[in-house]
């Protein structure tokens, strides 16, 4: 269709869709259009991300036993080192999504977003309304029972960890940006749970005895699917209350459960593909010949100084331990020139990882600009540990928060 008509028919459609932000940052984010992938295709996302999923986590259960130095070398902040040891949930993290680059040698994953990522409500509710709209098949159909099931159990078992029996449960994100706002109502709404949502402006915390809603109750279990863990220990009160760290602590002292759980952070760090990679390199007996098979079909070489890259001449992207969007995210030629870099500058502060670069596909595609081509970048949901919903971002060399959202269906 022609521009007009694009923004016509994109208008029409959105505004149809409640609770939903298919445009941020005063900028178009969802767009009117449809990307089709096979049977096939699908399938190869799915075993890669249920591998990729499995190294994470069988490393995740290493880093709880390594030094504290360790910890440290790899940028977690050392208030949090007995916290992200704790094992609350049998899972690692309950909903993770993988990033993954299409290759001529199959899928590459350059990160895994396991303590908040977001992309969620897109995936599991809107691509099946785009389906339905462009009379198409949905590849993520009967997800959200997945979704719900998970999100349950996850209480449950928290609640089990606890050693309680009627939990009160609530729901929070910051009230004031609407992504994070409306995920958190669809998880809630999904879940069926009678829990409340409650800003996280409004919540209260009392040192070593508990956190509490604005009604004065006591929370036991606290879902914050889109509030990191690095920005809450930053968090202090008027009075320059360190209240950030009094809400580990609780967790520490089993006062309180959140979800994510602390496991999921602990795999939010970056610098876990540098130990991935680094033991794979080592051919560590930590890992079986066939999950070594998998690291090197799936995993990118990736480590905590650029001398590898320069030494091989090779690309490479230099990103945050910790950060998000492609936020402070930079290309380097292989002689350690700054070829591309992202405009935000957030996460400066974390130590930085170094990874090989690799070109993402493009795709074209219609938008209110006109036809675009853009980078693809596939992100591929793993709900408790399970390969689950897929969808794609496409945008510029680096994924920011201004790449859009391109629904997808079955060919």
């Amino acid at each position: 269709m022609d521009r007009k008509t694009y923004i016509l028919e994109r208008e029409r459609f959105y505004t149809k869709i409640d609770h939903f932000w298919a445009d941020l940052y005063g900028e178009e984010y969802a767009l009117y259009d449809i990307a089709l992938i096979d049977e096939m295709e699908l399938e190869k996302i799915r075993l890669a991300s249920a591998r990729i999923g499995a190294i994470f986590f069988k490393t995740a259960k290493l880093l709880r036993k390594v030094p504290d130095a360790t910890l440290l070398e790899m940028g977690f902040p050392k208030e949090t080192l007995s916290f992200i040891r704790l094992k609350t949930l049998p899972v690692e993290s309950v909903i993770s999504r993988l990033d993954l680059i299409k290759t001529e040698n199959g899928y590459k994953c350059i990160e895994i977003n396991a303590d908040t990522p977001t992309f969620i409500k897109e995936l599991y509710a809107i691509n099946d309304i785009v389906c339905k709209e462009f009379k198409v098949k949905n590849p993520n159909a009967h997800m959200e029972q997945q979704l719900c099931q998970a999100i349950r159990k996850s209480i449950d078992q928290s609640t089990k960890w606890l050693g309680i029996s009627h939990p009160s449960v609530v729901f929070t994100a910051h009230d004031d940006h609407i992504e994070d706002r409306e995920t958190v109502h669809y998880l809630r709404n999904l879940s069926s749970l009678d829990a409340p949502f409650v800003p996280l402006n409004q919540l209260q915390i009392e040192k070593g005895v508990g956190l509490f809603d604005n009604n004065d109750m006591k929370i036991d279990i606290l879902y914050r699917q889109t509030f990191p863990i690095e920005n809450l220990i930053l968090d202090e009160d008027d009075h320059g209350n360190k209240i950030g760290l009094w809400l580990l602590e609780l967790v520490s002292d089993r006062k309180l459960a959140i979800i994510n759980p602390p496991s999921a952070f602990l795999l939010q760090n970056k610098a876990v593909q540098a130990v991935i990679w680094g033991l794979h390199a080592e051919s560590s007996l930590f890992f079986t010949d066939e999950e070594h098979d998998w690291i090197e079909k799936y995993f990118l070489p990736t480590y905590l100084e650029p001398d590898f890259f320069i030494k091989n001449g090779f690309v490479y992207v230099k990103k945050p331990s910790f950060g998000r969007e492609g936020d402070t995210v930079e290309i380097f030629s292989p002689d350690g020139i700054v070829q591309y870099s992202d405009a935000q500058k957030s996460y400066t502060n974390y130590i930085p990882v170094y990874q090989q670069y690799i070109k993402h596909p493009t795709i074209r595609f219609q938008s209110e600009k006109g036809e675009q081509e853009g980078n693809l970048l596939v992100g591929s949901f793993l709900i408790n540990g399970q390969p689950s919903a897929i969808g794609f971002r496409v945008g510029g060399m680096i994924t920011n928060n201004l790449s859009y959202y391109l629904p997808i269906a079955l060919k």
